[in-house]
């Protein structure tokens, strides 16, 4: 993610002053850029002249974006809207609009945006067509509908992200204190765009408070100083005096937890909704017993960020902690997977249809597919804004297929280079088996693309910050500083991943090489705190032991009395030192190992427009894709960096220019406003393309247990093969694991619950290996015979039906089993099996089209039978003869009759004798004739939200179900849930982490 850093927020007053001042002193490329532009429209935006590059401001941006926040006497007359989005969506479509559109194509300003669009297959044509469409102007939210009129966009986008922009103060008084939350500049600069009138969507940011800090009150003055400090309390109770008879004060108690009145968050809510730069939705994490109506109270606020940050965050940046007994991990994961449900539940109350989701970085990876749950329709995109490992390190990753399955829940991921977007290719067929190229990945039945889109910075903001007659003060006194000197500017967040001691080995292996340059250069290395709260064997301050230590041996080995090689500040800078620094550089030097964004890369280069200081940049840094003209080092090659810096130092003026000038086109251009647009544009033309899509969202188990625990007449309804065992080679070898039969056992035993096993094995299969259990129920042969609950004997459903089918299908089956090596006839009493699993794949597949063909061709035209394609089989049974049947038959049977479960209860008023839980769970086209079936029951003799259907298996199949699981292992840990077992199946066992994170989610506590 992008470095930490200070920032002050531009004003007004000084912008135009800034503007003019940049404008008569800069030296930058842009002046060799400038063209004539007298003939062009007036009314073009600054950013789409040809003179831009004399403009020294974002493009995009106007002066007057800064003023935006004082409003008119007319807007103040107006009353605040009710809505989070402030906008009017109709004015904001006559205002652009009605603008001229002198520059745009010939063969494109006459016709309308649905016209434009008209005939476009692919959303690449789609985003072209777009592009095009709008050169030369300023793109309204009008046209964007109207490009893709199926998509009924609402013109509101919500970004979601982790915390606020603000660090909050509460005060005892209900005034809340709104400071500045360092780090993430970039993506805040997105938001403010996104939320100033530049921009044509209607805009609001979800996020969570933050810590929130409550500072002590101010002790009052005494009016006479004491003799001794005993009356004053210790800051920390360790650090309390101690009288002299030796005898230490009681130890004060600890303040459990900080109490806000709900009257006080409303404040707050109030506050940020009605904020003139960023309007936001805060989200409040607590415990459920830790809020209430009167108001919350935040205990222990860092356990919300701990998974992410000990964790996600160093396996992200290639860093595998050593392994523990995951204790602390499981409850890390259930607050995480809370976080995301707390989101979720925020982001429903706010969203409606037609509104786009933007979701931020890698403490929300669960939610694009929480929200795919609830709004199976949502436009959902997501930005990660740190690396993406290879699968080799995500696999160490014990939550890897959770992570990955709600990263899938989104329409785009984008990422900041292509090699991240690669290994999420790479990672989502590797360890989930799904489709996947290099644009995106087959998932639940639709495509999920995947995007690269590196970010940029505000630069107008920059330069004018940067170009502050305060900065240049400062920037004259670093220069008269280090006069005669040549400054190498480092400037890195302490941890590991910023490669500080990696630039520090390599400064001394120049002076080391280059004794030259001793005394000559110096290396002015700024290292703020570390604002990630990283686990594991290398905390910060073995990181800062080992920088100190370096500078010290550096600066004692080639420094002097009068001299210092290495200047070392490991503090927070202002903005104005920030920029000054940057300023006053001979050399740029990023080391980093592991990085998302660096935007000090970017503003250096900036800061250079005029002196053009190269910038060496590791190829590690996520900035290395987008700034190819810069310098690139390997961090982990000292000598090669040694050698880099001298030639940096005697580079000529002439290659600096041209170095600088490539640089400085592609920051100023690629900024953060038209990174957010590409953003958008390319997730527009993605929803454009996929809108028919048949999405089937992951399985909502936090749903399912909460309806589960309120039912009091259940029915469960289990395929068996793909479903409660893995496909395997030979179909006798598929036996139930321990694990399964005894999940199993416990959830039968329930007496509101009815467990149906409905496969297309026969009864000696299934009374062999799970006919032990006799609280379960059993459908043999696709509905042909059914056992019940409780009893040993088998009902025969289709002894009346004529069998007469079976020779004519065993001839032909017996035709291709000569033919076809390793395939084999498996005979059942009401149908018969062809199976070709253990042949020639290829030889297989070919086989059993051509003899399905023929099966159609002449058993199917002279018998009421239908043929089946199963897995690597294929299958002949009377037509009447179905699961769907078998469903139907249930259903009724216990509405009519609940008894046969063995309830005995009495049940509420209005429910007698009907199902309040149905789960139907199979893997195969087989299984569509239950979804069906219970489809077509849904409204009349059960409710709708009472019946899960869900299909195991391949992610782009198209079902009829309404939930989709990936494999037999999820729905055991499905059951498991509903059971409260164990990995091993055994009651009172400790749940999985899996289960543990939802029922904390459901129950808003980890249980003990």
């Amino acid at each position: 993610m992008a470095d930490n850093k200070p920032e002050a927020e531009p004003t007004a007053n000084n912008t135009n002053n800034s503007i003019k001042e940049a404008e008569t002193t800069s030296m930058s490329p842009r002046s060799s850029l400038i063209k004539d532009d007298s003939e062009e429209s007036p009314n073009l935006p600054p950013h789409q002249r040809s003179d831009i590059t004399n403009v020294p401001v974002t493009p995009g941006i106007n002066p007057s974006t800064y003023l935006s926040s004082k409003t008119s006497s007319t807007d103040s007359q107006k009353p605040a809207s009710p809505s989070y989005f402030t906008k009017d969506p109709v004015k904001q479509k006559k205002n652009v609009t009605d603008a001229p559109r002198t520059d745009s194509p010939a063969n494109m300003s006459s016709s309308s945006p649905t016209d434009i669009v008209k005939g476009a297959t692919t959303h690449q044509e789609v985003l072209r067509r777009m592009s095009v469409s709008v050169r030369g102007r300023r793109e309204s939210i009008s046209e964007i509908q109207a490009a893709a009129p199926d998509l009924a966009l609402s013109g509101n986008i919500i970004s979601v992200t982790f915390t606020t922009p603000h660090a909050l103060k509460y005060h005892k008084n209900g005034n809340w204190e709104l400071g500045y939350r360092r780090g993430q500049s970039a993506l805040f600069d997105s938001f403010t765009y996104l939320s100033s009138d530049e921009a044509p969507w209607n805009h609001t940011v979800v996020a969570w408070t933050g810590e929130i800090e409550a500072p002590a009150e101010s002790l009052p003055t005494p009016d006479a100083i004491p003799d001794t400090t005993t009356s004053v309390p210790g800051l920390n109770h360790l650090s309390a005096p101690i009288p002299l008879d030796g005898e230490a004060p009681p130890t004060p108690p600890e303040v459990d937890g900080l109490w806000i009145p709900r009257e006080h968050q409303t404040n707050l809510e109030n506050e940020l909704s009605h904020d003139k730069r960023i309007k936001m939705i805060p989200v409040w994490l607590a415990d459920d017993s830790e809020t209430s109506e009167e108001g919350i109270t935040l205990n222990d606020q860092g356990r919300w960020r701990r998974y992410a940050e000990h964790t996600i965050y160093p396996l992200f940046h290639y860093k595998q902690h050593e392994p523990n007994d995951g204790r602390a991990e499981r409850v890390e994961w259930a607050d995480y997977f809370r976080t995301n449900l707390k989101f979720a539940d925020k982001i429903i109350e706010v969203y409606k249809p037609g509104d786009v989701v933007i979701i931020h970085d890698y403490y929300l990876l669960l939610l694009p597919s929480m929200l795919r749950q609830r709004a199976p329709n949502m436009y959902i995109s997501f930005f990660l804004h740190c690396p993406f490992p290879s699968s080799e390190f995500l696999r160490c990753l014990p939550r890897r297929k959770e992570v990955l399955e709600g990263m899938l829940g989104s329409n785009l991921v984008g990422f900041q280079s292509y090699s991240y977007s690669r290994h999420f290719a790479s990672c989502c067929t590797r360890i989930l088996d799904f489709p996947s190229d290099s644009v995106g990945v087959d998932a639940y039945g639709a495509r999920v693309e995947v995007g690269v889109f590196p970010i940029g910075i505000d630069v107008g903001k920059v330069e004018q910050m940067a170009w502050s007659k305060e900065v240049s003060e400062m920037h004259n006194a670093l220069k008269e500083l280090y006069k005669d000197k040549h400054i190498i500017v480092g400037r890195d967040r302490l941890d590991s991943v910023r490669g500080v001691a990696q630039k520090l080995m390599a400064f001394e292996r120049f002076l080391e090489l280059y004794p030259s340059w001793r005394e000559k250069v110096v290396l002015v290395q700024v290292t703020s705190p570390n604002t990630i709260e990283e686990g594991g064997e290398e905390p910060e301050n073995k990181v800062a032991s080992r920088v100190n230590e370096l500078v010290m041996r550096i600066n004692g080995t080639y420094g002097s009395l009068g001299f210092s090689p290495v200047q070392h500040y490991p503090q927070y800078l202002s903005s104005q030192e920030y920029f000054a620094l940057l300023r006053a550089a001979n050399i740029g030097l990023i080391t980093s190992v592991r990085d998302g964004m660096n935007t000090t890369s970017l503003e250096y280069v900036v800061c250079q427009r005029d002196t053009h200081g190269p910038l060496i940049l590791s190829e590690f840094s996520g900035t290395a894709g987008s700034l190819r003209d810069a310098i690139h080092i390997n961090p982990w090659d000292l000598t090669d960096v040694a050698h880099q810096i001298h030639n940096a130092l005697t580079m000529s003026a002439e290659k600096r220019m041209v170095m600088q000038s490539n640089l400085y086109k592609h920051v100023t251009t690629q900024n953060v406003q038209s990174w957010i647009a590409k953003f958008l544009r390319k997730l527009v033309g993605t929803l454009a393309s996929t809108k028919n899509n048949n999405v089937t969202p992951l399985l909502d188990r936090t749903l399912m247990l909460k309806q589960y625990r309120e039912a009091n007449k259940r029915l469960f309804m289990f395929d068996y093969d793909g479903t409660l065992t893995p496909i395997v080679r030979d179909p006798q070898s598929a036996v139930p694991s321990e694990r399964v039969i005894q999940t199993l056992k416990v959830l039968a035993s329930d007496h509101r619950n009815a467990v149906w096993i409905i496969s297309g094995r026969d009864q000696d299969f299934l009374q062999q290996h799970l006919g032990h259990i006799s609280e379960l129920g059993f459908s043999a042969e696709h509905g042909s015979f059914i056992r019940h609950p409780g009893s040993n004997d088998w009902e025969n459903l289709a002894e009346k039906l004529d069998m007469g089918w079976q020779a004519d299908v065993v001839e032909l089956f017996q035709k291709y089993t000569d033919r076809v090596p390793g395939s084999f006839i498996e005979r059942k009493r009401c149908a018969l099996t062809w199976h070709y699993r253990q042949a020639d794949p290829e030889q297989g597949v070919h086989s059993s089209e051509a003899l399905h063909k023929e099966l159609e061709a002449t058993v199917v035209k002279k018998w009421d039978v239908d043929v089946m394609k199963g897995k690597a089989n294929l299958e002949v049974r009377p037509t009447f003869i179905n699961k769907g049947e078998i469903a139907k038959r249930l259903v009724n049977d216990y509405n009519a009759d609940i008894a046969q479960v063995g309830a005995g209860k009495s049940s509420p008023k209005g429910k007698e004798g009907k199902l309040d839980f149905i789960l139907c769970m199979g893997d195969d086209f087989t299984d569509e004739d239950m979804f069906r079936a219970l489809n077509g029951l849904s409204g009349t003799h059960v409710e709708t939200n009472h019946v899960f259907t869900v299909t195991i298996g391949a992610s782009t199949k198209v079902t009829l179900a309404k939930w989709h699981m990936l494999e037999p292992e999820d729905v055991i840990e499905a059951v498991a849930l509903l059971a409260g077992v164990g990995l091993s199946g055994e009651p009172h066992e400790q749940l999985s982490s899996v289960n543990l994170a939802i029922v904390a989610g459901l129950e808003g506590r980890v249980p003990e």
